[in-house]
């Protein structure tokens, strides 16, 4: 990585972690129903090679805190089965991305009383915002694994804009390509918010001003 880079990469996980914790967790939307996660890389059968483990690589890293974020969100995190410190620290990073996009489109959604995410929109937020974090992880840790592989394209049209859904837009636009250096796509007004009832009243502003 270049001089900055894992600054930035911090940065961007300290975003997340400070606008879950400020926005998200106290208005979370309940999880629909239980989801059952896939086994990570170094728990299927049969065992593929080994790759570096959450309790090696993941728990000394900036990126714990996405593990931590994801710890919130219960059954909408979809664990391993064997959920460990001996899991595929990639397979985690990429399931952790998942499920905060799936948390917190549903959230901005019940919050802006809109419709609840159809599947597909929901399907695509979590394929887009994983694939872009793990790829950021896999390029700094040198860690790749088939979760470092998931198709973002399908469904790109159905992702949202800051615009539309501020916190999970950003998310989307700050992970795109954070490391290129062609700047930040960062909604500086959500800085000036104290929860999901201050960005709705914006967004209602923002609608009815010609």
């Amino acid at each position: 990585m270049r001089p900055g880079d894992e600054v930035t990469v911090h940065q961007l996980l300290g975003r997340i972690s400070y606008f879950h914790a400020l926005f998200i967790e106290p208005t979370l939307a309940p999880a629909t129903a239980a989801t059952s996660g896939e086994a990570c890389c170094n728990h299927r059968t049969p065992a593929e090679t080994v790759r570096p483990s959450v309790g090696g690589l993941l728990a000394h890293s900036a990126w714990a805190v996405l593990d931590e974020v994801a710890a919130t969100l219960g059954a909408r995190a979809g664990r391993c089965p064997s959920h460990g410190h001996a899991c595929c620290a990639t397979c985690r990073v990429a399931g952790s991305a998942a499920a905060v996009a799936d948390a917190w489109l549903a959230t901005e959604h019940r919050a802006y009383r809109r419709l609840e995410p159809g599947a597909p929109m929901r399907q695509a937020c979590r394929e887009a915002v994983a694939a872009r974090l793990t790829r950021v992880f896999v390029h700094q840790h040198h860690a790749p694994c088939p979760a470092a592989h998931v198709d973002e394209k399908a469904g790109a049209w159905l992702l949202p804009g800051a615009d539309e859904l501020p916190l999970t837009g950003e998310l989307l636009a700050l992970w795109r390509d954070p490391l290129s250096g062609g700047g930040s796509p960062v909604v500086s007004w959500l800085n000036h918010c104290t929860d999901l009832d201050d960005i709705r009243r914006v967004l209602d502003t923002r609608r009815l001003t010609p």
